[in-house]
């Protein structure tokens, strides 16, 4: 329809008729030119194949095992609606995966309206299944609903197989590259048998990585039977043996708890709640131990939210406002004294917060933060009942962790003191910075790299050797506090703690872990930290090739993944890679190595006779110019970029604990189960 232009007179308006559209009338086509011909239509399943990052994350080692969990969440789904207690996972020989479940069988019957097997439909086109049709359809509760599923794996695969057990038979078609190259097919008869196996092998046409990391595929498996007690799940693989196992936890997210809090001195036995509501159904797992920090994992429908959202907002506000009310009650808290805050009631929480919702919503398509608005009310509400009969039941309990909120709330006083007094003592100019600081001219962050440096010999190298422009030095004396067996009140009281905090300048990240409470007393916040501060984009822990240089660098990741995780989520945390040998070949030739393989190759490689082999003891040892060369010149140097993976939240949580922690067994236990994997130990030292 063609309106009227109103800013014309009436008699003015051009004439205006419509007749049918005459192909004709176009003018010749131009070759190049964008036109019906430049408009592609993709069918199927050619759209994944085109784009796979578009559905599965990347093409590389992220959406090859996306690709993974798909085929998985609908085995999983099947048993959240009871269908299912076994799934067995192989990795095969082959490099092929499978993965093989005892719940009711894809339909293999006619589609009504598509006039095609439902197995087929299901494997070869987008948004088909039994999790979108609402009342009446397959699934309540999905983990398993991305909007692609299996069609997406089956798309990206050189060759897929379905096998179906159901109605005393056995069904089986094939694709390759996602399209059928066999009807449904019937391949034998089992009258007790029922279930899917999908197994497939991924295309390197697609796909830049098609070997699957066992680990991750571990990792998976063993948080799904957390999440699903009594759901019994085989790993089998024929490529590393070794690696196959079982998972089953009959105590569900309590035995998750209590795997977390291994490696720590536990205040009491877990506090389980289990509740249904309206279309909602809560599990919650909650213990307190003797550290100073929190782990809050959160999942909805199984899957892993990181970032939070209404659940734990919605548990964080119970649990601070249940605890404030028993303390006061109990004539605890005076009535002079203040409330305690959410991070008061956070110091030493581990809690498992698992939620099964229909049609949940999320802040984006990878489900890392649940926004669905109900679910706060109810989880406040539910918690809440929950742990005031917990308290009411168990007083001896309560009074240990209100005395921990206590000492909390006592040494969060003065941890936010020492706090205020770096970062005033941090100002950007440079009579602000700490005189251990040699700091780089240039202002602009994005260019600006920070090294960390220990020792007064290697820090002398190091400024020697360094782009004043560009590169910046800090030297540390010593090997920093262990931030894991101290309160952050007394960290603050470190000179290289605090030259650390004032170099770069971002402050401090207090709720690392911590659930988010959006009803805080006057809405105050501990966090002071401000990622837009950063001083320097690149911060590289350069330390020595040795055990005392790698212990450095842990005790600084420590630090930096307790109260700046941040600076490591975004990437701006580096590893520098000093070589531990030179070659010297007359009287200026050199070479470098990191490792006694790389230094044999070399010296093959040279052909020359009687060159001379050093090792480096520490960088102290190397003037500027060899350190310039093999560590701090961008254009020469190896450096590693520190890379985190939230997938893998409960993994480096426990590793920080046991590494770092209090507890000696727990380490000891961990060393001994891995000592035959241990490589690069520098047995010199």
């Amino acid at each position: 329809m063609i309106e009227n232009d109103a800013s014309l007179p009436q008699d003015d308006q051009p004439e205006v008729t419509s007749q049918p559209f005459d192909e004709s009338s176009i003018p010749g086509k131009v070759e190049g030119a964008y036109n019906a011909d430049a408009i592609q239509v993709l069918k199927g399943l050619e759209a994944v194949r085109l784009r796979p990052g578009m559905y599965v994350g990347d093409n590389g080692k992220k959406g090859l095992h996306q690709m993974f969990r798909e085929v998985l969440d609908n085995s999983v789904d099947e048993a959240l609606a009871g269908h299912c207690d076994t799934i067995k996972v192989t990795h095969h020989e082959d490099r092929s995966l499978s993965v093989e479940d005892n719940g009711r069988g894809i339909p293999v019957d006619l589609h009504p309206e598509e006039g095609v097997s439902a197995l087929t439909l299901v494997m070869t086109i987008l948004h088909a299944g039994g999790k979108f049709g609402g009342e009446g359809s397959g699934y309540k509760v999905s983990g398993g609903l991305h909007g692609v599923g299996v069609s997406c794996t089956n798309a990206l695969s050189a060759w897929m197989e379905s096998t179906v057990r159901r109605d005393g038979k056995v069904y089986r078609q094939r694709f390759e590259q996602g399209i059928p190259v066999s009807d449904v097919m019937v391949i034998g008869v089992d009258p007790e048998g029922k279930g899917t196996t999908q197994r497939w092998m991924p295309d390197p046409l697609v796909l830049t990585e098609t070997h699957h990391d066992e680990t991750i595929l571990l990792r998976r498996l063993k948080e799904i039977a957390y999440l699903n007690k009594g759901l019994r799940i085989i790993f089998v693989s024929e490529v590393e043996p070794d690696n196959s196992t079982e998972f089953l936890f009959e105590k569900g997210i309590i035995q998750l708890v209590e795997d977390l809090n291994e490696a720590n001195d536990t205040l009491h036995k877990p506090i389980y709640f289990h509740r249904v509501r309206e279309g909602m159904e809560l599990e919650v797992a909650l213990q307190y131990n003797n550290t100073y920090h929190t782990n809050v994992l959160a999942y909805t429908n199984n899957i892993h939210q990181p970032d939070g959202g209404t659940h734990v907002s919605g548990f964080s506000q119970a649990l601070t406002r249940v605890l404030n009310a028993y303390a006061r009650k109990m004539n605890i808290l005076k009535e002079k004294d203040k409330n305690f805050n959410s991070d008061d009631i956070a110091e030493g929480l581990t809690a498992v917060i698992a939620l099964k919702l229909e049609n949940p919503s999320y802040n984006s398509q990878d489900k890392v933060k649940l926004v669905t608005p109900e679910v706060q009310g109810h989880t406040n509400s539910l918690v809440g009942d929950g742990l005031v009969t917990f308290l009411e039941e168990n007083p001896q309990v309560a009074k240990k962790i209100v005395d921990k909120a206590i000492l909390a709330q006592r040494a969060r006083e003065e941890a936010r003191k020492a706090a205020e007094a770096v970062k005033r003592s941090s100002a950007m100019d440079s009579f602000g910075l700490p005189g251990k600081l040699s700091d780089c001219i240039s202002k602009n962050p994005s260019e600006c790299e920070l090294f960390l440096v220990e020792g007064e010999s290697a820090g002398g190298s190091a400024k020697g050797a360094r782009d004043r422009n560009t590169q910046a030095v800090l030297g540390l004396r010593g090997k920093i506090l262990n931030v894991e067996r101290a309160r952050l009140d007394k960290a603050l009281d470190n000179n290289e703690v605090k030259a650390l905090i004032a170099s770069i300048g971002v402050g401090l990240d207090l709720d690392a872990g911590r659930p988010s409470s959006e009803d805080e007393e006057n809405g105050e916040k501990t966090s002071r930290f401000d990622l837009s501060k950063l001083r320097y984009h690149k911060i590289i822990i350069m330390t020595d090739a040795d055990v005392d240089g790698e212990h450095i660098r842990t005790l600084l990741l420590t630090f930096f993944y307790r109260y700046m995780k941040p600076l490591i989520v975004e990437g701006h945390i580096y590893l520098a890679q000093p070589p531990l040998y030179v070659i010297k070949v007359g009287a200026n030739e050199r070479h470098y190595a990191q490792t006694a393989e790389e230094r044999d190759q070399i010296i093959r490689n040279l052909r020359k006779k009687d060159p001379i082999v050093t090792r480096f003891k520490g960088l102290g040892e190397m003037d500027a110019h060899e350190l310039e060369d093999t560590t701090m010149d961008p254009a020469k140097r190896r450096i590693l970029k520190v890379e985190y993976d939230k997938d893998f939240d409960y993994e480096v949580e426990t590793l920080f604990s046991t590494l770092m922690g209090e507890k000696v067994e727990p380490r000891r236990e961990f060393i001994e189960r891995h000592a035959k994997k241990a490589a690069d130990i520098d047995w010199h030292y």
